[in-house]
């Protein structure tokens, strides 16, 4: 198994507005759906599923353990209502959500409670989310010969995470990124812009492609159809060295950070 390269994000999406998105999601072609406990949508996206006629066998589904779940005698559990609200028996990836510094549950404990949930069968592969290379440094160590799928973390035009980025080519971690589009600020970006222009594209498909040509995953989300159809395409683009190379002088690092809450954020790289 390994991760794939591109898939749905449903993080703020609820009800039927997360219903109607993987629906559409699937029926344009997507087969890797991404939430977390932490969302509220398990439920809503195990429906669709179920009502899609899409083999289990086709998707691959991520779901990430919430804070409040991190302790041995919690994780395992709620990884089995997160599968049960799925709808299947199984997912393929499972993370730590947030690495939680200032909470009471310490790496050793989670991680290995989510080993064990993979050895149990609930899921087929695990990883991390906001993770910094020392926290990685640590997990491996905990770890030992269980691999690590990928560490999902913050990466745009305007925080590019380089030092995570270098260590985990170094190390040969996958990272996934997330809020590629910058919550849409690349639509605006005059960079983006001409970018998009040169390959007949928009500002969404060259952020995405962007990230795609460095080996990272992707998982953007969208409440419309159209939007999603099209972002698909950036799986067909080809950026020049050039165009990179112009990419990489909008980074503003940590100023740029969209995702930084107190209670479980660690001290970033």
């Amino acid at each position: 198994m390994t991760v794939p390269n591109f898939g749905l994000g449903t993080f703020r999406l609820k009800d039927d507005v997360v219903k109607d998105s993987v629906r559409n999601a699937l029926e344009v072609g997507y087969r890797a759906i991404d939430t977390a406990q932490g969302y509220g949508n398990e439920g809503e996206i195990g429906e669709v599923l179920a009502q899609s006629g899409v083999s289990r066998s086709e998707l691959y589904l991520t779901t990430k353990i919430k804070p409040d779940n991190y302790s041995a005698d919690k994780l395992v559990a709620s990884l089995r209502e997160s599968v049960e609200k799925l709808g299947v028996d199984h997912v393929d990836l499972t993370l730590i959500h947030w690495p939680a510094p200032k909470g009471p549950v310490r790496p050793e404990e989670y991680l290995t409670a989510l080993a064990d949930a993979q050895q149990q069968g609930l899921t087929k592969e695990i990883g991390v989310s906001n993770f910094t290379v020392a926290l990685l440094q640590n997990a491996k160590e905990i770890l030992g010969d269980t691999q690590i799928a990928t560490n999902q973390v913050e990466i745009h035009p305007y925080l590019q995470n380089r030092t995570l980025a270098e260590f985990a080519r170094a190390e040969g971690l996958h990272l996934t990124s997330y809020m590629t589009l910058a919550v849409g600020k690349v639509m605006d970006d005059p960079v983006m812009q001409a970018i998009a222009e040169k390959h007949s594209a928009n500002p969404a498909q060259i952020a995405l492609a962007w990230a795609l040509q460095q080996g990272y995953s992707v998982i953007p989300s969208s409440t419309k159809r159209d939007h999603l159809e099209s972002n698909m395409k950036a799986l067909e683009l080809i950026l020049s060295d050039e165009d990179m190379a112009q990419i990489a002088t909008l980074d503003k690092g940590g100023a740029e950070r969209l995702a930084n809450p107190a209670s479980v954020a660690p001290d970033w790289d």
